[in-house]
């Protein structure tokens, strides 16, 4: 169970990582001006808003391609 829990989490912050760098190309050139801009709007959830957002999108695809490879794997029993 932990390390379901742990790849689960390495997935969503790795979909963090990289969504803040697609949205925000300036976090690679200076990290900290951007951080600070951030502290003073005071909007601190929104990456992780979207980042679960896209976790889940994510999640239903994986859902669904793991139905449709049980099902072919069932018709392939019989």
């Amino acid at each position: 169970m932990i390390k379901v829990i742990s790849t689960e989490l390495a997935y969503f912050f790795t979909i963090l990582v990289v969504l803040a760098l697609l949205f925000h190309g300036d976090l690679l050139t200076s990290p900290l001006e951007r951080l600070d801009r951030m502290g003073q709007t005071g909007n601190y959830a929104h990456p992780f808003i979207w980042a679960a957002v896209v976790y889940f999108l994510i999640g239903i695809v994986r859902l669904i391609v793991k139905g449709v490879h049980a099902i072919k794997n069932r018709k392939k029993k019989d």
